[in-house]
Formats: C-alpha cells, structure tokens, sequence
C-alpha cells in the first residue's frame, strides 16, 4: 500500500451566501482541478439563528449535483418540480440538477437554535449537464454505519466501505463520501482508490495525518526513535487536506479524537465554465442558460 502524499493544507474561510447566510467555504469558486470532480465544500454552523434563518431563497442549478448533509437542526426545502420536504439531524440530500431547477433551501434550526451541516456540489461530465432532474434523499436511521473494534465510525454517505455499501445510486464520477469519527489516540488507515482525487475536512477534534512528502507549509521534523521523517503537525477543526494518488490515507487522532469528512472521485478532466451555481463546459452554454432563465424556458420538465 502507498500513503497518499498531502498537496496542501488549508483552513476555510468565512462567506456570506444565499440571503445572508454566514458559512466557512473550505473550497470553491475557483481553480478546482485538485478537487475534480468536486466544485464546492460550504460547512454551515451556527449556533445563532441571526446568521442562517434568512436561508437561501429561489435560485437556480444546471449541469451540477448538490449533496447536503445535516448533522443538527432542520431544512426547509422546495423546488420548481413541485417537491418539498424537510432534512432534519443525520439526514443527506443528493440532489441531481442536470438540466435544470429552481429550488430554495430555508434553515431553521433545532429547539436550541443550532444549525450544523455540509453542502458538497459534484460536477457532471458533459453528457449528462442535460439530464433529467432527480432527488435522493436518505434518512438519518437508514445511513449505513460501520462501528469498528477499535472505536472508529464510519458513516456511508455514498460508497463502499470494505464491502458495506452506501443507499445513493448511480452517480457518474463513482464517489465516496464518509463521515469519520476515530477515537483518541489512534493510528489508522483508510483506503482510497488509487487515482482518486481526495481530501479530507476535519470538523471535530484533531490529528495528524501521515505523509509520504512533504507538504505545503508543515515542517517536518526527523524522528530519532524509528529514524524516519514524520510530520508533528496536528491540523484541527476547519482544516481542509487535500492528497495525491496513492491507495490509503494513514492518520494519528488527538488527544480527544478527531470527526472529519473523507471524499473521493474520479476526475471529470473537462473544461468548467462557472456562473454561480450554474456550471456548464463552455461559456456559450453558461450564455443560452442565462438567457433560457430571463426568458423562462429554463426549467425542461
């Protein structure tokens, strides 16, 4: 097996999205080659109903796939289709916009006022940006969770797991997305496929991730008990690690742990032409969507 090296580390940064809520963006909106094909990570907390009950009125998607995940409180959701529904503590979303939707997402909260969720947008190669618009929501209770001997656990948002596989189907770039939790003081391993693109997000805790080189920014320092280089580096709530090919990510936890996300795919390796949350291969295309949305023939059910 080879450890994944690590590219870069970075810490998310806080925006203000939809009608003014605030969320750290850990990615997006950018160069995201190193993510293909992922577009965007938004990570939206808040125990202060001010910065998120104004929520995200009406807007539109193309050519893309949006992925929320509520770990506390509630959603509100609608669409142009005539579907609505809530996602409350534990529930994931994957919706498929292909060739088009309005929707609109309102947060409420739980009875505490918290608010704690992710919102991963997944690219769609070029012969499927006009497929029909479809949903899949799963509940909390029917997620697959995996509780190993050691105290680890893994959530299967999509993907398979040594052997466990995840409710969502049929997504083009093959992903895996896991919601991990290891126990204090730690060492373990995660299998990735080989020419995935990955990264992980840490949300709780903290640890220090393994490398094969040295990475962006962390200094290294030589352990003199087993005369190898090993990074003494612990990275903690908010950090974003993205990895080069190899087959698994190696990890020590914290002292209290560490939770993080843990997301691959295969990368599209197409052109992406952005407009917000429409996301097309060729700026023409981003044109006729714009002009299909002012004159109303933008939905195509």
């Amino acid at each position: 097996m080879t450890v994944r090296p690590i590219l870069n580390k970075t810490k998310s940064s806080q925006v203000l999205e939809g009608a003014g809520v605030r969320l750290d963006r850990a990615f997006g909106f950018g160069n995201t080659k190193e993510f293909d094909p992922f577009l965007l990570l938004d990570d939206f907390r808040n125990d202060n109903p001010v910065d998120f009950q104004l929520g995200f009125p009406w807007h539109p998607h193309r050519g893309i796939e949006t992925i929320t995940y509520i770990l506390k409180g509630s959603v509100e959701h609608k669409d142009s289709l005539g579907n609505s529904g809530e996602l409350s503590d534990g529930d994931i979303q994957w919706m498929t916009a292909g060739s088009g939707i309005l929707h609109q997402e309102m947060p409420k909260g739980n009875d505490k006022g918290q608010m704690h969720g992710f919102q991963l947008w997944a690219n769609l190669p070029s012969n499927l940006k006009m497929t029909s618009p479809n949903y899949q929501d799963i509940k909390g209770k029917d997620i697959k969770v995996i509780n190993e001997d050691d105290g680890t656990i893994i959530k299967i948002v999509i993907g398979n797991y040594k052997g466990y596989k995840g409710l969502i189907k049929g997504i083009a770039s093959n992903p895996q997305y896991f919601d991990i939790y290891v126990p204090p003081n730690i060492n373990k391993n995660f299998q990735i496929p080989t020419y995935d693109n990955c990264f992980a997000y840490i949300f709780e805790g903290e640890a220090n991730f393994s490398y094969s080189s040295k990475p962006i920014g962390v200094k290294i320092e030589k352990s003199y008990q087993n005369q190898d280089y090993t990074i003494r580096d612990m990275s903690g709530n908010k950090t974003l690690i993205t990895f080069d090919t190899g087959d698994e990510i190696s990890l020590s936890s914290g002292k209290d742990g560490v939770r993080f996300l843990l997301v691959s795919g295969n990368p599209i390796k197409e052109p992406v032409a952005w407009h917000g949350p429409i996301v097309m291969n060729t700026h023409e295309e981003i044109r006729l969507a714009m002009i299909e949305l002012n004159n109303g023939n933008f939905i195509k059910e």
